[in-house]
């Protein structure tokens, strides 16, 4: 019974014919039965047997067991975790924003790391009650390690003054630490490596107020998909993780697009006032 399961477990697998050790010669065989039909005597073989080849390997029926090689078995490593993750680790061990600034100049997961000048961290005054978070360093921010120095930072501190604000009584950070090579936009997986730096800078800060400058820095803070223009202007209450209470936020259009556009400034000049008059509001 045996015997028989094992033939018909090779015909369900495909065999139908059986191999010997050695080569045969299968035009000397053919030759040879046909000599003994017709009574004439087989020429002698003038071809040279090659060596017999393997036998090509038969796909293995769904369900039958598999032998698997030896690495197989043993244990796979445990991948690394992911950039992303290993930021949020990083960033929540930092207890102030000392500690988080070294964290982000020791941090070596993202790569605009490795391609910029300098860690641009923030600049102005942490316990103001007012922080501002653009999207990303340029060309004069990377040089000098401040965010916005060059042409929009010298226009947002136009705009701040003319709601009687000073730069250097706030703070102000960017979303992405290091400048993108050739300014362009950062990319999906570095906005998800550099967040939970920014959200942890946010808790450390505690601060009162939240202006997000420009689209990328507003979508991921928010986590929202929306464009700037539908979300400028609005007030709302961004709970962050880390935050004592929600924060109250303002999304606003970045001083490098009011540059490109020069007639959006109408928009960014309503959205200070607002900011002006939410500020001495609270303040009363």
């Amino acid at each position: 019974m045996d015997s028989l399961a094992a033939l018909r477990l090779q015909i369900e697998w495909g065999a139908d014919e059986a191999l010997d050790e050695s080569p045969v010669g299968r035009l000397a065989v053919r030759a040879q039965a046909a000599a003994a039909e017709t009574g004439t005597p087989a020429p002698p073989e003038t071809f040279v047997l090659t060596p017999a080849r393997a036998p090509l390997p038969v796909p293995p029926r769904l369900g039958m067991p598999l032998a698997m090689p030896l690495a197989m078995h043993m244990p796979m490593p445990m991948p690394m975790a992911m950039p992303a993750q290993q930021a949020q680790a990083v960033a929540a061990a930092a207890q102030t924003r000392a500690e988080l600034r070294a964290a982000l100049e020791a941090f070596t997961g993202c790569g605009l790391s490795a391609t910029a000048t300098n860690l641009v961290f923030d600049d102005g005054q942490a316990d103001s009650g007012l922080m501002l978070v653009g999207e990303g360093p340029g060309a004069e921010e990377d040089r000098t390690g401040r965010p916005f120095v060059g042409a929009s930072g010298q226009l947002l501190d136009r705009m701040l003054a003319s709601v009687g604000l000073d730069r250097t009584k706030l703070l102000i950070t960017n979303l992405i630490p290091w400048r993108p090579p050739g300014n362009r936009n950062p990319t999906d997986a570095e906005i998800s490596i550099c967040l939970p730096f920014l959200l942890r800078h946010i808790a450390l800060v505690q601060p009162r107020y939240l202006v997000l400058l420009g689209a990328i820095s507003t979508q991921a803070v928010l986590a929202t998909k929306g464009g700037i223009s539908r979300q400028r202007g609005r007030w709302i209450q961004a709970e962050i993780a880390g935050l004592d209470a929600p924060v109250a936020t303002l999304p606003m259009l970045h001083p490098a697009y009011l540059l490109r556009n020069p007639t959006a400034k109408a928009q960014a000049w309503t959205d200070m006032v607002s900011l002006r008059r939410r500020l001495d509001s609270d303040a009363k």
